[in-house]
């Protein structure tokens, strides 16, 4: 078994292809995970920037984005414990899906009604409820979706729905909320955004129980919602607490907006994943009832290391390039368009047609490639796409101010993201061991995505040095970097589970 393809399948008897209402739903669980992410990346740096707030600022701004990569910190506990009444009667993913949409919308309201940035630490907070969440949703989601469709060819067609959902998004989170905001302020911009980002809750309460649970379906959702009140204020808590002790720290060692703190948060995110490699000699050796491995906080990853062995490392590295050029291009990309002289509305209609129409095409040439091509030679060509969107900033940069113009950037960059994103998450899913879903699916993305953001938070330092164009050119490139990788990834094997 490849390592592409290293997912236990089950018998042919137990095999169940998505239906379209299982499409359906992942379509709007994308949609409604998209919207958000957009609200405190991409749109909360053009909000910031509308309030004077410096570049360099901006890019501290994209360490928001690192929660997502630190998902597997808290993803153990999805698959471990179940939510207060929501997963009594619905069941544990759904259960976890919800209680994540309540905290989405409590922290998208929160953003509007602090949408003048009066206060950046204020900002800040909600802007990190609001990426703890949505990558709360999508560690659940991701969850249900490998345990559902465990093979190669059921993964196609519902990734390409879930992301076909997420790029509409874009519309209404990366179009949509630039167009209102253009016209009835951030605060407008941010509440529609929240409901409409909503709309999965009600559809979920009102589906059947899972299978073997019970109980009254308005005592369930009534509890749920009591119980979820008191983890989305224990959140808050915590998160400012949080925050505030990291701030006096940093402001008590004399670190300001000027400080190149990047090596030093890159080091201390790396600690786990290198303590792991390097205990690699024991962790292949280890018996299944070693403590290492029956661990509710490590064995799930200790899991992929013990099955993949030293081939693991080398994943690692493939992983964390893949996708760092989009990662890098996507914070500084509209800031950048906003200086060669675009208006916000100008450039929400270019995110809202023409991003999807190429997004979409981009996702369904990807979901059907990794169905009727061998796994590595679809990163390969998303790999070539991505980098194509990249330097299309640069040729942008170099042409009249033009709407058509834009138009071809931001369908390039669009269609080579959606591509290479389609095929990068069914290849991470098959590299899952569905003993461990969500831990283990939220490990590989988070680590995947750990480096680029760390450095896309430097992306306004890394401007000011070597240009825009620099900028996307470097990013182009680093989308290549991972082709080189593939021949030795074809090499892998997956050790058998001797659970």
């Amino acid at each position: 078994m490849t390592a592409s393809a290293a997912a236990a399948v089950p018998p042919a008897d137990a095999v169940v292809h998505p239906g379209r209402s299982a499409m359906l739903l992942y379509g709007l669980l994308g949609f409604s995970a998209g919207l958000p992410f957009y609200m405190f990346s991409t749109v909360l740096a053009l909000r910031l920037q509308a309030h004077g707030v410096a570049l360099t600022v901006l890019g501290f701004f994209a360490w928001v984005q690192l929660l997502p990569t630190l998902k597997f910190v808290w993803a153990p506990l999805l698959d471990r414990y179940d939510v207060p009444g929501f997963s009594r009667f619905w069941g544990k993913r759904r259960g976890w899906i919800m209680l994540a949409q309540l905290g989405i919308v409590t922290a998208m309201g929160a953003m509007a009604w602090t949408a003048d940035d009066a206060s950046l630490p204020v900002t800040a907070l909600f802007a990190v409820l609001l990426a703890f969440w949505t990558t709360t949703l999508e560690v659940a989601a991701d969850a249900w979706r490998i345990e559902l469709f465990p093979t190669q060819d059921q993964q196609g067609p519902i990734v390409a729905a879930n992301l076909w959902g997420y790029r509409t998004a874009m519309v209404a989170a990366g179009s949509g909320a630039l167009l209102l905001a253009d016209n009835g302020g951030w605060t407008l911009a941010y509440l529609l955004i929240a409901v409409a980002a909503f709309l999965p809750f009600p559809i979920l309460a009102a589906m059947r129980p899972e299978d073997g649970r019970g109980g009254g379906r308005m005592v369930a959702l009534t509890t749920g919602i009591l119980g979820g009140a008191v983890i989305l204020v224990a959140a808050c808590a915590v998160t400012a607490a949080v925050g505030y002790v990291l701030l006096s720290a940093a402001e008590g060692i004399g670190i300001d907006a000027k400080s190149n703190v990047t090596p030093w948060v890159l080091g201390l995110c790396m600690v786990p994943f290198v303590a792991m490699a390097a205990g690699l000699p024991w962790i292949r050796k280890a018996p299944p009832t070693a403590p290492i491995r029956t661990s509710t906080a490590i064995g799930p990853y200790v899991d992929f290391f013990w099955r993949f062995q030293y081939a693991a490392i080398l994943l690692m590295v493939f992983v964390s390039l893949y996708r760092m050029g989009d990662v890098l291009a996507l914070n500084l990309s509209k800031p950048m368009i906003k200086d060669l002289g675009y208006t916000l509305s100008q450039i929400g209609r270019a995110d809202g047609v023409v991003a999807l129409a190429a997004s979409m095409v981009g996702v369904g040439l990807g979901g059907w490639m990794v169905t009727r091509r061998p796994m590595l030679w679809a990163l390969a060509v998303g790999a070539v796409v991505a980098a194509i969107g990249n330097f299309g900033f640069v040729w942008l940069a170099h042409q009249p101010v033009s709407e058509a113009m834009l138009y071809v950037a931001t369908a390039l960059d669009q269609f080579g993201n959606g591509f290479a994103g389609a095929v990068f998450v069914v290849y991470l899913s098959l590299l899952v061991n569905p003993r461990h879903p969500g831990a283990q699916y939220a490990f590989l993305t988070g680590f995947a995505f750990l480096l680029p953001r760390m450095l896309a938070g430097a992306g306004g330092s890394m401007v000011g040095v070597i240009g825009y164009d620099g900028f996307f050119l470097l990013s182009g490139a680093v989308s290549l970097a991972a082709i080189p990788l593939l021949p030795a990834l074809a090499k892998i094997r997956a050790r058998e589970d001797d659970a």
